[in-house]
């Protein structure tokens, strides 16, 4: 198998009956796993007023996870910075980066992450990143972050320096994500990593790729593009038991994209009960024959090839298991058992380093 690095995704996924506390513990402990396997990255999505996710602070949680792992690196995927001052993100990043050296990564995202009302509650201080100005914004969290600060020129002509912690020993690594020719071709102007969506939807990747290859100009930080892709995958001993597990994920995001009104995930039980209508079971098996599902010889050939396609040597993989009625409350092994299958598949040895 050739050298693949493997990354996780999580979003804190919420199960019927669990509380908020349950679904953190769960998280915790799946990046436990990950670490102890040697995966490279473990990052969080930013989501707000969803009763099925759980991370709506990515900062806050990566304060714990710091706590909680040793070597792997821990990051956003992403923070969504126009519900956010720059300065704040600078802030709470070069935190996180004294507290766990050379091992944060700053994922950023143009989008808001959640719905209009939301939106509204997150901006109503009126000190948000305006999106036209989203460039600019990376720029100054870019020098913020770093140990020399960035300079303002004062009304009075003065220069002021702000830096987003005294004494930066390193800073967190900046990657610019998206699902768009937009985010693509900003990432390679400014010189970033990027990291394209391809789990939304599995769709653009390649146009995206090669427009951020055209347009990279190398920075400071960079002197060539770097890119990795995310994927959903399921993984169990058999290709059946992987779908039963990634049922009560897919029926949700079907849910999501018909406007049911959402609630928290399904068990597997559930799920395999539950009635779809025919537009939600055509979306159900539509991502199911674009993720990554099956026993872990099938899904490590096909991610390696999947990332042979298009020149990455990194997947980052969403878990989307599901959890069972006898599960633990505070765990959901399948999801554990997924990494452990795929890192057994894709040994990682020195990867995680690179």
């Amino acid at each position: 198998m050739p050298d693949l690095a493997l990354s996780v995704l999580d979003l804190v996924p919420v199960r019927t009956g669990q509380t908020s506390a349950n679904a953190v513990a769960a998280s915790i402990a799946l990046a436990e796993r990950a670490d102890a396997l040697g995966l490279r990255r473990f990052w969080l999505a930013e989501h707000h007023n969803m009763p099925s996710v759980a991370s709506t602070n990515p900062p806050v949680l990566l304060g714990v996870l710091a706590g909680r792992t040793h070597r792997i690196r821990l990051g956003s995927g992403g923070v969504m910075l126009p519900n956010h001052a720059p300065f704040v993100i600078a802030e709470q990043f070069a935190a996180l980066e004294a507290a766990a050296p050379g091992r944060i990564d700053l994922g950023i995202g143009r989008a808001p992450g959640s719905d209009p009302v939301i939106t509204a509650l997150l901006r109503s201080e009126g000190h948000t990143s305006d999106v036209d100005a989203f460039p600019n914004h990376l720029r100054d969290i870019e020098a913020l972050i770093g140990p020399d600060g960035a300079g303002l020129r004062l009304a009075t002509g003065e220069e002021y320096t702000v830096r987003a912690t005294p004494a930066a020993a390193g800073a967190p690594e900046m990657w610019l994500l998206g699902s768009s020719d937009y985010s693509a071709e900003l990432a390679g102007r400014l010189g970033l990593p990027y990291v394209f969506a391809h789990h939304f939807s599995g769709q653009g990747t390649e146009r995206a790729l090669d427009l951020y290859r055209a347009r990279f100009m190398p920075s400071e930080h960079l002197s060539a593009p770097r890119t990795f892709l995310t994927a959903n995958a399921v993984v169990a001993d058999s290709a059946e038991e992987a779908m039963r597990l990634a049922l009560p994920q897919l029926q949700h995001m079907a849910r999501l994209r018909t406007g049911t009104p959402l609630t928290a995930l399904d068990t597997v039980e559930a799920a395999a009960e539950a009635r779809m209508t025919p537009p939600q079971q055509q979306i159900v098996d539509e991502m199911a024959g674009r993720w990554f599902i099956g026993e872990a010889g099938e899904v490590a050939e096909r991610l390696t090839a999947f990332a042979a396609r298009f020149g990455v040597d990194e997947v980052m993989v969403s878990p989307g298991a599901a959890a069972s009625a006898g599960d633990p409350i505070d765990r959901v092994p399948a999801r554990e058992r997924t990494l452990e299958l795929l890192a057994a598949r894709i040994p990682q040895g020195e990867l995680a380093a690179a």
